[in-house]
């Protein structure tokens, strides 16, 4: 069983940056992040495979969010730039044992199977 945990959350203006930080309690294949608005379903934000080599990203967010990993310390991160007032949801960390054909099943909630409690991020005006 993997347990996983996010941090980092708060507020924060529009244009400026938060850190996601996801601790996890043993070895997964690859991770994602995911983000849900009030009344919305969770959308796919960022994922990264076990190497870190590869990550992918909708266009939504391409350019602005960074996912890394630290297989070390069994950590993943999710820096956000220049973040905007539609960035605003919970965000959540889920993992997945393994993940076939990374590309194009990586953005699909279903893939995973794991997931943490969730951190608010709300970006202002």
């Amino acid at each position: 069983q993997v347990q996983l945990r996010e941090s980092g959350g708060g507020l924060v203006q529009a244009g400026g940056s938060l850190r996601l930080t996801c601790t996890t309690s043993g070895r997964t294949y690859a991770m994602g992040w995911f983000r849900q608005a009030p009344g919305k379903e969770r959308v796919f934000v960022a994922a990264i495979t076990w190497t870190g080599v590869t990550a992918n990203y909708p266009d939504s967010v391409k350019g602005r969010f960074t996912i890394s990993r630290d297989n070390a310390d069994n950590t993943v991160y999710l820096q956000m730039n220049s973040l905007k007032p539609e960035d605003t949801g919970v965000y959540y960390c889920a993992a997945a044992e393994v993940l076939l054909r990374f590309s194009a099943t990586a953005s699909a909630v279903e893939s995973y199977d794991y997931w943490g409690q969730g951190t608010q991020v709300t970006v202002s005006l």
